[in-house]
């Protein structure tokens, strides 16, 4: 007889806002395979700070301000002390994709976009990121820094597709408050105190058995201070549900209320069955400090078998917030597929 657990508690869930970007470009615009992200959030960050922080500011985290500022706040969080997971330094609450601009290159005219996920749910700041992205026009943005016009703002849907514009491309005055109806995604997650059976059900009344991950992106993970080379399902679990505790905790509703060490024992029984993946080396020189920085990790498919229903909506999650390290900027975006037998 399979054993679940008598006390369930109340449902958990786990929101964010996303937005599509949509722009023209206004010269020849290209992005280097592998570093289309980077380059979106180099521009952003340039632009954010130029028009939020004062001239007389050298350092965000040395800044008597940085309690009030948004740059600090969304750029570089710093925890006044030890974090959830023991992070010195607070993961940036928002995720830039651009992934499918890679190595492409646009026409004057022509139209691109990226998404841009924010998991701050007090102040998802959109003035500040529309107003800063506004600013490309004149700023500029990639190689030679070439101009492009936002031309609107759409939310995404759960399925990840454009829904309702929320904002028309009319140049902003200034950062500010923006007056929105803004979208959350809502994504449920297991129940508190769940202990899964040998044989449990998702949502459709099925019990979900395999999966297959594609990893969109350079994918880094470490284990026990390591990088890894194969995503074992135990690993890139604790690394998912981590990031999702962490920006809860930090941004949201609050800390998953989850036994960590009982999940994570069922976890390491879901098995890695194949796998189809290649280490990709790309680097970023960040324009402030010149520092060459790796963008590293692999891309492929992996596929895990066992009982994996309860760790699908965390999968899913993961498909939103990414998973491993810099995933501001893009790195670790996966897409989960169940497979049926």
């Amino acid at each position: 007889m399979n054993k679940t657990s008598t006390v369930a508690g109340p449902p958990l869930t786990f929101e964010l806002f996303a937005f599509r970007f949509q722009f023209r470009a206004l010269e020849s615009m290209y992005f280097p395979a592998g570093k289309a992200g980077n380059i979106i959030r180099g521009t952003l960050g340039r632009i954010f700070r130029k028009f939020v922080c004062t001239p007389a500011c050298r350092e965000a985290r040395s800044c008597a301000q940085r309690s009030v500022c948004a740059y600090a706040r969304l750029f570089e969080p710093t925890a006044l002390v030890a974090g959830p997971s023991g992070l010195a330094d607070q993961p940036r609450p928002f995720v830039i994709r651009a992934a499918h601009l890679d190595g492409r290159r646009f026409l004057f005219g022509e139209s691109f976009h990226f998404d841009l996920m924010v998991f701050e749910m007090r102040d998802p700041a959109l003035a500040y990121f529309a107003f800063s992205f506004s600013q490309v026009l004149r700023e500029g943005m990639g190689p030679g820094r070439p101009g492009a016009e936002l031309v609107a703002i759409h939310s995404l849907l759960a399925s990840g597709q454009a829904g309702a514009q929320i904002f028309d491309g009319q140049t902003l005055a200034e950062p500010g408050p923006m007056i929105l109806p803004l979208n959350t995604l809502s994504l449920d997650l297991p129940s508190p105190n769940h202990l899964a059976p040998t044989a449990n059900n998702n949502n459709d009344g099925h019990a979900v058995e395999r999966v297959r991950i594609q990893f969109v992106t350079p994918t880094e993970l470490k284990a026990e201070g390591k990088v890894v080379r194969e995503p074992q399902f135990g690993v890139l679990f604790a690394r998912v549900r981590d990031r999702i505790h962490t920006l809860r905790s930090l941004y949201g509703e609050g800390p998953l209320d989850l036994d960590f060490s009982a999940s994570g024992e069922r976890a390491r029984a879901v098995k890695l069955v194949h796998s189809d993946l290649r280490w990709e080396a790309p680097e970023r020189r960040s324009g402030r400090t010149g520092q060459t920085h790796s963008l590293g990790g692999f891309t492929g498919r992996a596929e895990y078998q066992g009982n994996l229903t309860e760790f699908l909506p965390y999968l899913q999650a993961a498909s939103w917030t990414g998973v491993g390290r810099q995933t501001t900027w893009g790195k670790g975006q996966i897409e989960v597929t169940v497979l049926v037998p």
